[in-house]
C-alpha cells in the first residue's frame, strides 16, 4: 500500500504536486476558519485526486468541523473518509483518526492536558495500523522554531501501547518530518508558505517498508 501524507494546507492546497498513491491522508488544518465555502473548495480540490482512497481528519483551524458538524461533513465528497475518534479498514490495513490537541491558542479541538486528551486516546483501536492525529505526540516531531516541544504526553503514551506501524501528524509546521514512525507532514512553514512536499509512505504486511519525499 502506497499512502501519501499531506498536513496544514491552509487553503493552499492548489499549490501542491500530490504524488500518485493508493491512500491519499490529510491530517487536518485545511482551511481558516468557519467558511463554509472554503470546506467546499477543498473538497473540490479532494474529490479530483486519483487516489482510490482519501482519508482526512480535521484540525484546529477547521473551525467549522467543531462548531457545526453536521454541515461540515456533508460538504465532504462521498469517495472521502472523515475520521473523528473513529476507524476504517481499507484493504486490510487499520486506520484511526482523532483531531484534538493540547490547549493551543483558542483554535477548535482544543482539550486540557491529562485526563481530557487522555480519554480520547484511549478510544484509538488496539487494532490500528495507521494512526491520524492532527497534533504531534511529546518528543516526535512537536517543536517549535523557538525550541519548545508542544506535543501531548498522553498521545505519546498511547502511540507506545498501541504501535502502528505509522502515525502521521501535523499541526507544529517545524516538525515537518520523520522521526521512527512518527511522520509530520505539514506542508506550510510558520509563516505559510508552502515549502514541504508531500510524504510517501509504502506498508507490506509487516509495517513500514519505505518512506520518501
Amino acid at each position: 500500500m502506497r499512502i501519501v501524507c499531506i498536513s496544514d494546507t491552509h487553503g493552499f492546497h492548489d499549490r501542491l504536486a500530490v504524488p500518485a498513491g493508493d491512500v491519499l491522508i490529510h491530517a487536518g488544518d485545511f482551511c481558516d476558519g468557519r467558511d463554509a465555502g472554503a470546506v467546499s473548495r477543498f473538497a473540490g480540490w479532494l474529490e479530483a485526486q486519483p487516489h482510490r482512497h482519501k482519508i482526512v481528519v480535521a484540525g484546529d483551524h477547521d473551525f467549522l468541523f467543531e462548531s457545526d458538524p453536521l454541515l461540515a461533513r456533508s460538504l465532504l465528497p462521498r469517495n472521502v473518509i472523515y475520521l473523528e475518534d473513529a476507524g476504517v479498514d481499507v484493504d486490510g490495513v487499520h486506520f484511526w483518526g482523532s483531531p484534538w490537541q493540547p490547549w493551543f491558542w483558542g483554535f477548535a479541538f482544543n482539550l486540557q492536558r491529562g485526563a481530557e486528551l487522555r480519554r480520547k486516546w484511549r478510544l484509538i483501536s488496539p487494532a490500528t495500523n495507521v494512526l491520524i492525529t492532527h497534533g504531534p505526540p511529546q518528543g516526535s516531531r512537536d517543536r517549535m522554531g523557538n525550541g519548545t516541544s508542544v506535543g501531548c504526553e498522553e498521545l505519546a503514551l498511547a502511540v507506545e501501547r498501541v504501535r502502528p506501524y505509522l502515525h502521521v501528524c501535523g499541526h507544529i509546521h517545524d516538525g515537518y518530518g520523520i522521526q521512527g514512525t512518527t511522520l509530520n507532514a505539514a506542508v506550510c512553514s510558520s509563516d505559510y508558505d508552502v515549502v514541504n512536499a508531500p510524504i510517501v509512505v509504502e506498508l507490506d504486511g509487516t509495517g513500514l517498508r519505505s518512506i520518501g519525499r
